[in-house]
């Protein structure tokens, strides 16, 4: 057998040690995950998750998800806790504390503080009987049959099992809060989910100088010239009070010059578009993607209202994608 062979076989030890440890946890999950649970629904401050080194790690991973779903949280570390920072903790707050074996001195250190302020203590731990377990409000056990690790000393499938733990215990909890994909968006305004859920037509389109716009009596060379100027592959038709009429695309153009059209007799009300899709300035920008890919078309009129097509924007596929939408 050839070292690379051996190399897989090792691997896929180690992700099938991990996969049981933590399919093993699914049939623990009872009344005490459900405590937990609402410990931390019920919490009027903040969830402070702590734990010491590779512990920690995984503590600071929890901390970020309950916060990025709906659960104000922070990681606190425990040896910076015993030097002052645990005055971080409030009365409001629910700690979250991560040892697998429960005895790490400086998470026990500042049990007792936690105990004075009556913070509610969850702890992850992979030992019942242990000194972080006795003193918690509520105990999730995470503990494993083996580690992935070959001398079954360092921590592998362990901390797999304590991250899983956490994200079950944040996903039930924002299933449990109704946390919406908008609620998510809003967490994450930098992210392609933000961009896709908060973006709005408004934020996107052109305006003012740049709108191309001409009467429904121009001539089309005219109507040509203002598509040229204003750089959106097409021009908006609006009557005298700058309601839209029609628009007329790069692809009309193509199909008038099939027809040998004369671009220096013909108006633009002969050969517009007077059905053409509109958007609105508060519509989603992902709305407005949906609305070119479903009828395949790669600009859009800004209109005040339906009932009101007064022109106020135009934006094409272009300015989404630079906004990120697409």
């Amino acid at each position: 057998m050839t070292d690379s062979s051996l190399t897989i076989i090792r691997g896929r030890r180690v992700l099938a040690t991990e996969a049981a440890a933590v399919a093993a946890l699914e049939h623990r999950l009872d009344a005490s995950f459900d405590r937990a649970c609402a410990l931390v629904l019920a919490c009027t401050g903040k969830v402070v998750v702590t734990g010491m080194g590779k512990s920690g790690h995984i503590g600071s991973k929890i901390a970020a998800t309950l916060a990025s779903t709906g659960t104000p949280a922070f990681f606190l570390h425990p040896g910076e806790a015993i030097h002052g920072d645990i005055g971080m903790i409030t009365a409001a707050d629910v700690v979250l504390a991560l040892s697998n074996s429960g005895e790490t001195d400086e998470l026990l250190t500042i049990l007792p503080v936690i105990k004075r302020m009556g913070v509610p203590l969850i702890a992850l731990t992979g030992k019942n009987g242990s000194t972080l377990a006795r003193h918690a409000s509520v105990t999730l056990d995470v503990s494993v049959a083996v580690e992935a690790c070959p001398l079954n000393l360092a921590p592998t499938a362990s901390t797999t099992a304590t991250l899983a733990m956490g994200d079950a215990l944040a996903i039930a909890v924002l299933e449990a809060r109704g946390f919406t994909e908008e609620d998510f968006a809003r967490s994450h305004p930098g992210g392609s989910l933000g961009r896709r859920l908060l973006l709005h037509v408004e934020d996107v389109m052109r305006k003012g100088d740049d709108l191309p716009r001409v009467g429904p009596d121009t001539l089309l060379s005219a109507g040509l010239l203002e598509m040229s100027r204003k750089g959106l592959g097409m021009t908006t038709v609006v009557d005298a009070a700058d309601r839209v009429v029609g628009i007329f695309t790069d692809g009309d153009l193509r199909r008038m010059l099939d027809r040998q059209v004369d671009i220096h007799t013909t108006r633009m009300e002969s050969v517009m578009n007077a059905r053409c899709k509109v958007a609105e300035p508060r519509m989603l920008a992902a709305e407005a993607v949906h609305l070119m890919e479903t009828h395949r078309i790669t600009s859009l009129p800004v209109v005040h209202a339906a009932d009101d097509r007064r022109l106020v924007g135009a934006l094409n596929v272009h300015d989404l994608l630079r906004a990120g939408v697409m």
